[in-house]
């Protein structure tokens, strides 16, 4: 397959612009509003923690927001000084469409789950051009509706979403484009296109607005930010805004299609009268909504305010189309006369195409290179501005009554230190509008394809010194800062250099050294707080895998104890080798990096020795009648229980693999001499690597949990179409439970884990999570990628039966390859012309000009690949990116790039390539002679 070739993207204007020393520049202003900011954890001052109560969604078009701001199509500058957003109404809703709307966690049957229809279709990571599409229907929205009927249906019940109420029958829907195009990096146009999809006329109110993010309700400030309306030369009205600390912006809007565009006001500051029945002087942040839907002038303004919109009715005749346009653009900019708006939007549209025409130069398949498209997009969209000063959140503000003392004892009380205000790539502005610890890091890991520099950035900002605590601990999530995430920081930062080193030709080992220092205190911490017994089998917590378990292992246990888990300790062991290749890789400009890069190579075989041993043993977690690993249940009277569930947890061992090759890294000072020193001294760790003292039989050494019968033991099932293999990639839940349920008794109470390929009837672990089955792209993607690390080493000689039962051999490059095959084949087009992630929207599929539209799931059903959970969770399923770039996998995994010569030994590694002590040939034996001594 072809190479990514960086000379070709470095080309295009766009790439030529994101390297360039002004990209910060064009990064300062993009798609940074979230599009949930009620019902989190930063805007809860709650006694209990209730934060989907205490600020609902009734509450946010009323409700001055303390840490962030929402809105359809949000953009804003960096800081969110000043933000824009769409706000439209159909003349039958009950409010003002300005955010999107979704079920909270206890309305949603199967937990909280936006209820509209929106999909990121294009950008660029300078976000000099953007493109998103909403649907709103011409009918009232059915917010009651959608609440009533989903508390009525049960968990054994599908959802109730928008297509099923029947407002977007007959197309009776707008389609509504929002595109931003930068002239400059500070002078910005928005054009709003609407078109009735009905052969019936419709009308609408379309209001693009602009504000000042409230900063001054909290605490005493410099100053409070004003719009004001004016006229320019010719008589034309416009908006001055002005923040202390920036210059001022003259904002404009107009539009052919309207009889006129009348500029409205009101301040951003909560009405107090309607949700607290208090005095307060108006006009509130609902002031446009009370204008437009309740007919009350006095909530408005025409002269000045904190927040501006630009009403422009429009009357549409069947299949009819508008256009509104926004402009902002700095007081002083020497371009201010009027421009050609729809020139700079096709400029903008030009260049984004050459730039991802360069991407995409060999990707042959229009369908893939659509889907890989969106992909991106939907990655750029989720950027969102992050605040949450844990501090500040937990005292109070001087301006606002002191929150309850319960406060002090509850959530986050133990990371006062946490102050984030920075851009992050969400999991899903709506449903996870905070970023998680592990999403992040495989966001940056498909970041790296368009914009490494940021990608990188975005795996620094967890290991801030305002991020982790000062335990070493990176958080989690704002929900529960001290849950622990998988570790898969060093795995990330890793992918993210070569794929860097790759696309920008140079190798940034400042960045590698930064993020190993401080990664060096988070390994500790997992080994200081997660190995209860000090045996190297660690226990980690909920790791976001509880879903597939019985018990909350976060949680104390209804049977008091402990559980080792098969995928915390494999989690740690793929650590531990992901931070001694990043040593290795260092120890090329610094050769004191080769005794660190030791130890964790050494910590590796001890964690190896731990899990791997026999049934016998007190610590081992293979299960020798099933050939599978499974979590150990340690009991307070010292004996321990299988949890014979087999799940993804039990495959995650295959992760913990790396091969070290002695043409890489075989010159570095002392490492072949430390090597040898420890596996000579510890022969009963030396069993555990393959080869290392057989001369003359290459230079390549297997570092794996798994020998090679237990690797193949595990794949067996793996790619079992009757247990874990789907159509559309590996399931997190074997099949096999779905006629016999594992379930474990203790004290007459019964725990069971039953196969479910979507939406889990139980609401045990809460939000919509509770999946028991379907198939998850970041455990696909790590298997993948696994299996070409093993075939590095074994070769094209050791195949194995796939699918299981079929009778044909392939090599594991090959299953590889089939299984990146399956996954991608979730979004692509099927012989029937559909795409299986889009089963739950036949409307959509049906229709000429909505099948090509995708949304990217938080996963998908076990049997027929249907998107299930956040629909929008472009952040990790982004990984199809990767899948779909021609060799991709190898510049984020373990073979050198198409086209690539082999490194020169002793030289920076290549794609994924480090390294190995001095002896035996390149040549991997037959699979059976390899291992035949050990398991």
């Amino acid at each position: 397959m072809p190479p990514l070739r960086a000379a070709n993207l470095l080309a295009t204007i766009e790439g030529s612009r994101l390297h360039s020393a002004d990209c910060a520049h064009w990064q300062r202003w993009g798609p940074y509003l979230s599009e949930r900011q009620w019902g989190t954890v930063r805007e809860d001052y709650s006694a209990n923690g209730t934060a989907w109560d205490y600020f609902p969604h009734d509450h946010a078009r009323s409700r001055a927001y303390r840490w962030g701001e929402d809105g359809i199509a949000g953009f804003g500058d960096d800081k969110l000084s000043w933000c824009v957003s769409l706000a439209l109404w159909n003349r039958k809703d009950p409010i003002l469409k300005e955010r999107l709307f979704g079920l909270t966690n206890a309305q949603g049957n199967h937990g909280e789950d936006v209820k509209e229809l929106y999909f990121y279709v294009d950008g660029t990571p300078t976000h000099s051009y953007m493109r998103m599409l909403y649907k709103y229907p011409h009918a009232a929205f059915p917010y009651d509706d959608l609440i009533q009927e989903n508390a009525r249906r049960g968990g054994d019940m599908p959802e109730y979403e928008i297509l099923d109420t029947g407002v977007f029958d007959d197309l009776r829907y707008f389609d509504v484009q929002v595109e931003y195009a930068k002239h400059t990096p500070d002078d910005i146009l928005m054009r709003v296109t609407i078109e009735n999809r009905a052969d019936q006329a419709a009308s609408l109110d379309v209001l693009p607005q602009i504000w000042a993010r409230n900063s001054w309700s909290w605490k005493e400030n410099k100053g409070k930010p004003s719009l004001v309306a004016g006229t320019d030369h010719d008589g034309d009205a416009h908006v001055i805004g002005r923040q202390q600390g920036h210059e001022p912006i003259v904002v404009t809007a107009w539009s052919k299609d309207a009889p006129q565009v009348t500029w409205l006001f009101c301040e951003n500051d909560t009405n107090v009268k309607r949700l607290f029945n208090m005095d307060g002087a108006g006009p509130f942040k609902d002031g446009f909504n009370d204008y437009l839907v309740n007919g009350d002038e006095q909530a408005v303004r025409r002269d000045a305010g904190t927040k501006a919109g630009a009403h422009a009715p429009i009357e549409l005749a069947p299949y009819g189309r508008a256009v509104v346009y926004l402009r902002w653009r700095p007081e002083s900019s020497p371009d201010a006369v009027p421009l050609d708006a729809d020139a700079v939007f096709a400029r903008r549209i030009a260049e984004a195409d050459e730039f991802y025409g360069a991407l995409q130069h060999e990707i042959h398949d229009p369908d893939a290179r659509l889907v890989q498209r969106q992909a991106l997009a939907g990655m750029l969209w989720s950027k969102q501005y992050y605040q949450y000063d844990v501090q500040r959140w937990l005292d109070g503000d001087p301006l606002q009554p002191k929150p309850s003392a319960d406060r002090k004892r509850g959530r986050n009380i133990d990371w006062r230190h946490l102050c984030n205000a920075d851009i992050v790539s969400m999991p899903d502005k709506w449903e996870y509008p905070w970023y998680a610890s592990w999403d992040l890091a495989f966001h940056a890991a498909a970041f790296a394809l368009i914009d490494p520099a940021f990608a990188k950035r975005q795996l620094l900002l967890l290991i801030k010194d305002r991020y982790q605590h000062p335990n070493g601990q990176i958080p989690a999530y704002e929900w529960a800062l001290g849950d622990a995430n998988p570790p898969v920081h060093a795995w990330a930062a890793w992918r993210v250099y070569e794929i860097d080193r790759v696309l920008t030709g140079k190798p940034d080992r400042d960045f590698l050294e930064l993020v190993f220092h401080k990664l060096l205190l988070n390994f500790s911490w997992w080994v200081n707080r997660k190995d209860a017994d000090g045996h190297n089998i660690f226990q980690g917590g909920f790791l976001g895998l509880d879903n597939v378990g019985i018990f909350d292992r976060s949680s104390p246990l209804p049977t008091g104890g402990h559980i080792d888990q098969a995928d915390g300790t494999a989690w740690m062991a793929a650590y531990a080798l992901d931070l001694m290749r990043i040593a290795l890789e260092l120890a090329y400009e610094n050769h004191v990096f080769v005794d660190i890069g030791v130890k964790f190579f050494e910590h590796f075989l001890f964690i190896a020795e731990a899990v791997s041993c026999d049934d016998g043993c007190d610590t081992g977690l293979w299960d020798s009648q099933d050939e599978f690993f499974y979590d150990k249940l340690r009991l307070p009277d010292g004996s321990n229980v299988p949890m014979r569930v087999r799940s993804i947890v039990g495959l995650i061992p295959l992760f913990a693999v790396h091969v070290l090759e002695e043409r890489l890294h075989g010159g570095l000072p002392g490492l072949r001499e430390r090597l040898v020193w420890f596996l000579e001294h510890r022969p009963d760790l030396a069993k555990l690597v393959s080869r290392w003292n057989e001369p003359g039989k290459g230079n390549a050494l297997l570092l794996s949990l798994l020998r090679g019968h237990r690797m193949k033991a595990l794949l067996r099932r793996a790619l079992d179409e009757s247990e874990f293999l789907s159509d559309h990639g590996v399931r997190a839940l074997s099949r096999c439970h779905r006629d016999n349920p594992f379930v474990f008794n203790h004290n007459g109470s019964s725990f069971c884990v039953k196969y479910l390929p979507a939406e889990s009837d139980t609401r045990v672990f809460g939000g919509n999570s509770n999946w028991r089955g379907p198939v998850w792209m970041p455990v696909n993607y790590l298997l993948i990628e696994s299996l070409y690390e093993f075939h590095r080493y074994y070769g094209e000689d050791f195949r194995v039966e796939y699918p299981t039962g079929s009778g044909q051999k392939f090599s594991l490059s090959e299953i590889a390859d089939e299984l990146a095959r399956r996954a991608t084949t979730l979004f692509l087009k099927n012989r029937d012309g559909e795409r299986p992630v889009m089963g739950a929207y036949p409307l959509l599929q049906a229709d000429p000009r909505s099948r090509d539209l995708i949304l990217f799931h938080e996963y998908f059903h076990g049997d027929t690949g249907r998107g299930v959970g956040a629909s929008h969770q472009t952040g990790w399923t982004g990984l199809v990116a990767l899948l779909l770039q021609p060799r991709a996998m190898a510049a984020s995994g373990n073979v050198p790039l198409a086209g690539e010569a082999d490194p020169a030994p002793h030289s920076a590694s290549a794609v994924a390539q480090t390294a190995a002590p001095a002896g035996a040939s390149a040549t991997a034996p037959a699979p059976e002679h390899a291992h035949a001594s050990t398991k």
